[in-house]
């Protein structure tokens, strides 16, 4: 018998794992339940590198989000957000801009309620209860409404989502929905699992195999494939290429190749 944490909400079953909650384990969080511990270990057995692809991504985030605000960009839609760890979107951009709102989108209830903890008392951030796969879910909630302006730009962050949406889920006409409700200027993030450039292939589709068992199936895209997400934005350089590569802070140091696993790039709208 696995024993609910206290903080854990009385209505989620804890017996299956999460995407989210292994992306927290991933990030050093801790909360996560043993049976996303157990997942997170599969997952590791495959492929030991996959830590740094979380860690890559969330690097990829931030600099995304500094790209954002040196456009005068103080308005932040992140879905798919997780559980808030530390350098989660709002402590990168309320860092930079005080004032910055960023409204965190998860359908998880352990994020959510978080979320919620981790938010209290910020006024310029908060969490919708809402789910990518319904956009209008997303646009038309109450949190989303009270926070951002979609007559000012905004930047969207899809940071390790959708590749949780398979094709039958049309991920390109959800990605249209929240764009046409975009002002123009607005930005779009995008990270991806692949199968393309890194060294282990074989241990990307085991990986596909452990999230088989969690609601959200992993599904792995080319760059080729990302291109269509991005239509009505402009991608801006480097394009869509490996996180590392994606505007680094230094010259890109790939001590662990499962890194370039994952795809990166960012949209403008014009």
């Amino acid at each position: 018998m696995t024993e609910r944490p206290s903080w854990a909400p009385q209505d989620i079953d804890i017996t299956k794992p999460s995407v989210s909650r292994i992306y927290d384990y991933f990030l050093g969080g801790s909360h996560n339940f043993a049976v996303d511990r157990e997942a997170a270990g599969a997952v590791l057995r495959a492929m030991p590198g996959a830590p740094a692809i979380s860690k890559a991504n969330r690097a990829v985030m931030h600099r995304a989000i500094r790209f954002a605000l040196e456009r005068g960009i103080t308005q932040f839609l992140d879905i798919g957000s997780g559980i808030p760890t530390f350098g989660s979107s709002h402590e990168t951009a309320q860092t930079a801009s005080p004032g910055a709102r960023v409204v965190y989108v998860d359908n998880d209830p352990v994020a959510v309620a978080h979320s919620r903890a981790v938010l209290d008392g910020n006024e310029h951030a908060a969490i919708a209860d809402a789910d990518l796969r319904d956009p209008e879910s997303v646009l038309k909630h109450p949190e989303t409404r009270r926070l951002l302006d979609f007559d000012r730009p905004i930047a969207l962050l899809l940071v390790a989502v959708v590749h949780f949406l398979p094709d039958e889920e049309h991920p390109v006409d959800v990605i249209a929905t929240l764009r046409d409700a975009l002002a123009p200027g607005s930005v779009m993030v995008i990270t991806h699992a692949t199968l393309e450039n890194g060294p282990t292939p074989t241990g990307q589709r085991a990986v596909q195999e452990v999230y088989q068992r969690t609601s959200t199936p992993l599904i792995m895209r080319s760059a080729e494939d990302l291109e269509p997400f991005f239509a009505g934005f402009d991608i801006v350089r480097p394009g869509i290429v490996p996180l590392p590569h994606w505007r680094p802070d230094v010259p890109c140091d790939e001590d662990d190749p499962a890194v370039l696993h994952g795809l990166a790039g960012v949209g403008v709208k014009p």
